[in-house]
């Protein structure tokens, strides 16, 4: 089980790092009330790293043994 899970882990981390690869043009992200250019690589990869740093606090903050 644990390496399938690790296999997963792995297509998934391959799977981003295609299409992050595909899309490196600049990109206007309004964020509140400030506009940011970036890559769309960086936005994708940004949104990809801050849901799963969400998910790890959800996770450990639902299952924390009482």
């Amino acid at each position: 089980m644990k390496k399938f899970k690790l296999a997963v882990a792995a297509i998934i981390v391959i799977l981003l790092a295609v299409i992050i690869f595909q899309n490196r043009e600049t990109v206007s992200t309004r964020l509140l009330f400030a506009t940011v250019k970036m890559s769309r690589a960086a936005l994708i990869f940004l949104s990809a790293t801050g849901g799963f740093i969400l998910g790890l606090v959800g996770r450990f903050t639902y299952f924390r043994k009482k």
